[in-house]
C-alpha cells in the first residue's frame, strides 16, 4: 500500500485545524497551514514551540489530537508512517552503519521491491556530490558528508514531501553555512517540497522561500524572510528574527500613507503600511543597522535622535556595534559597517542618530 499511495499523492501540503495535545499541554494549537508544492519552507522558532511536533505529525510519527493533514486531494492524517509520500532527514542523520553509503541510498529502493537501483542511487549520490564515495561506511565520512548522504536517501526515494528536522545542528558554523547554500541548491534540482524545522533565524533566512514563525503552538507571522525581517507584526517576531530598538510613542497623525508618532517629544515619520500597531499607543521599531550615527552637527535628514552618549563600542568584523544612551535613559544599539564610512567615534562622544522614516516599523504599545 505504502509505495502505491508514496507514487500517486503529489501536490500542497494541507494542515487543516491541526492541535496535538500532550495531558494538560497542547504543543499544537489548532494550526491551519498550506504549503506551496515544491517550496522551500521553514517552521522556525524557540525550543519547545510546536514546529518539532508540528513536523513529527507530517511524519507520521507523532498521531494530531485532532486536525487533518492532506498532500494534495489525498488525506494522509490516518496513514501509517511508512506508508505516506513523506521522508525525514532527522540531525543525526540515522545512517545504517554496517551499509555502505551506495547500500545506505539504496535501502527505501530496495525495500519497495526495485530490483534495478544503481542508476538511481548513482544519480541521487551525484547530486549531493559524493558518488566517489559509494564503498564507504558512514563512518569513514565527515559530518557534512553524512548529512548529505542522509538527503540523499531521503530524495532517492522522490517523496512528496522531505522533512529536515533541526538538519545542520551538529555541524560547526563553517560547514552549515556552505551546507545551507548547497541543501536550498538541492531543493532547487529536484522541485520536492522542502519543510525545514530550526530555531536558527539565519539559516531559516538563508534558505527558505517562505517562513512560519511559531510561538506557543501557534504561527505569530508567516512571509517571506526579507518580509518577515523589515515588516514585523508582533514584537516576538521582530525579536526572534534579528534584534529590534523600540520607542514607546503616540500616534499623532495619519495622512497621505504617512503616521507621524510622537516618541519621548520627538516627531517621528513613518509609511502608514508599516504600521501593525491597532491602538493610539504604539511601540516604533527601528533594526540597528538601519541607523546613521553622527557627531552633532552633521546629521543627515530624515527621523532624528538628538541628545546621545556612546556608553559601548564593539567591534564584529564585519560591522561595529555602538550603544548609546538617549536623555531618557534607553540605551539604543546602532550597527554601522566597517566600510570606511562611519565617523571615529568614541566611548563618552556626544552622538545623534538619523534613519529614513521607511526603514520604521509599529506595533501594539500595550
Amino acid at each position: 500500500m505504502g509505495d502505491e499511495v508514496s507514487k500517486f499523492v503529489q501536490g500542497d501540503l494541507k494542515l487543516v485545524n491541526l492541535t496535538k495535545e500532550f495531558g494538560d499541554f497542547t504543543a499544537v494549537d489548532d494550526l491551519t497551514l498550506t504549503i506551496p508544492k515544491g517550496s522551500f519552507f521553514a517552521l522556525l522558532g524557540p525550543s519547545g514551540c510546536g514546529k518539532t511536533t508540528t513536523l513529527r505529525m507530517i511524519a507520521g510519527l507523532e498521531e494530531p489530537t485532532s486536525g487533518t493533514i492532506s498532500i494534495g486531494d489525498k488525506n494522509i492524517t490516518d496513514l501509517k508512517s511508512y506508508s505516506r509520500p513523506v521522508n525525514t532527514v532527522f540531525q543525526n542523520y540515522a545512517l545504517f552503519p554496517h551499509l555502505s553509503i551506495f547500500e545506505n541510498v539504496a535501502f527505501g529502493l530496495r525495500r519497495r521491491g526495485i530490483k534495478d537501483v544503481k542508476e538511481t542511487v548513482m544519480k541521487a549520490l551525484e547530486l549531493v556530490e559524493l558518488g566517489h564515495l559509494k564503498d564507504r561506511k558512514p563512518a569513514q565520512l565527515s559530518g557534512g558528508q553524512q548529512q548529505r548522504i542522509a538527503v540523499a536517501r531521503a530524495i532517492v526515494n522522490r517523496p512528496a514531501v522531505l522533512l529536515l528536522d533541526e538538519p545542520l545542528g551538529a555541524l560547526d558554523l563553517k560547514l552549515r553555512r556552505q551546507m545551507q547554500i548547497e541543501l536550498k541548491w538541492i531543493q532547487t534540482e529536484v522541485g520536492i517540497t522542502f519543510i525545514h524545522v530550526t530555531h536558527d533565524q539565519e539559516e531559516a533566512m538563508t534558505m527558505a522561500d517562505t517562513i512560519a514563525v511559531m510561538n506557543n503552538g501557534k504561527i505569530e507571522q508567516l512571509g517571506s524572510p526579507s518580509e518577515l525581517y523589515e515588516n514585523p507584526k508582533t514584537t516576538f517576531v521582530a525579536n526572534f528574527l534579528g534584534q529590534s530598538n523600540f520607542l514607546q510613542g503616540i500616534v499623532e497623525s495619519e495622512s497621505n500613507g504617512e503616521t507621524i508618532v510622537i516618541a519621548h517629544g520627538i516627531r517621528i515619520t513613518m509609511p502608514s503600511s508599516r504600521n501593525n500597531g491597532s491602538t493610539a499607543s504604539v511601540k516604533i521599531g527601528v533594526r540597528p543597522e538601519k541607523f546613521r550615527i553622527h557627531f552633532v552637527g552633521s546629521e543627515l535628514p530624515g527621523n532624528l535622535l538628538i541628545g546621545g552618549v556612546v556608553t559601548d563600542i564593539s567591534f564584529v568584523g564585519v560591522s561595529t556595534q555602538y550603544m548609546v544612551e538617549m536623555p531618557w535613559k534607553q540605551e539604543i544599539m546602532v550597527f554601522e559597517q566597517n566600510d570606511g564610512g562611519a565617523p571615529n567615534i568614541k566611548k563618552g562622544d556626544q552622538v545623534s542618530l538619523t534613519w529614513e522614516p521607511q526603514f520604521t516599523f509599529a506595533l501594539n504599545g500595550e
